[in-house]
């Protein structure tokens, strides 16, 4: 392809439409947990899914993540995902409805509550979670820096409950089911 006179034919190869959008509601260990049903769609880059063997979560656009991964996530209120950490920084950015980012800390937990395009960092390392706190379905814009964003650190009480719900993860970080 020449970069410098790509057609409108060669860019739509590079375009995600909204209407068709590809995604899972079982990419991550938390995924069976009350309060954390939700759609995870990969627009570039895995990010840091971990059920890698689904097609359906191969990103929308085809382009290899150089820097960041960008995603969003779907959920009813009340729902989202529990506390873990990454080795990146983590930028959330509401779309549709409010959604609340919560962390732990030595005193407890602590949250902020976004409206419609607010944006919020995480930093690296700290135990974070997001909710969807609004009536109806939310759309939650993520990224995550990379171009390697490696693997979720679940909080040990993730870990514990996904068990229970029969899903886990391999060596590799890999989800597997086992009920």
């Amino acid at each position: 392809m020449n970069t410098n006179n790509i057609s409108v034919t060669e860019m739509e190869q590079f375009v995600a439409r909204f209407a068709s959008l590809r995604g899972s509601e079982e990419a991550f260990l938390d995924s069976r947990l009350p309060g954390h049903r939700r759609f995870k769609v990969n627009l570039v880059g895995m990010g840091v899914v971990e059920a890698t063997d689904k097609p359906e979560l191969r990103p929308n656009i085809p382009l290899p993540a150089k820097g960041f991964n960008l995603g969003m996530i779907q959920a009813e209120k009340g729902n989202g995902a529990g506390l873990h950490a990454h080795e990146t920084e983590e930028v959330f950015m509401p779309l549709i409805g409010r959604w609340e980012v919560f962390w732990i800390t030595d005193g407890g937990e602590k949250a902020i509550t976004l409206e419609p395009f607010d944006s919020i960092s995480v930093p690296q390392g700290v135990f974070r979670g997001f909710r969807h706190v609004d009536e109806g379905k939310g759309t939650l814009l993520t990224i995550i820096g990379g171009p390697d964003a490696g693997r979720v650190d679940w909080h040990p009480s993730v870990t514990d409950a996904a068990a229970e719900s029969g899903l886990s993860r391999d060596a590799d970080g890999d989800l597997k089911v086992s009920v």
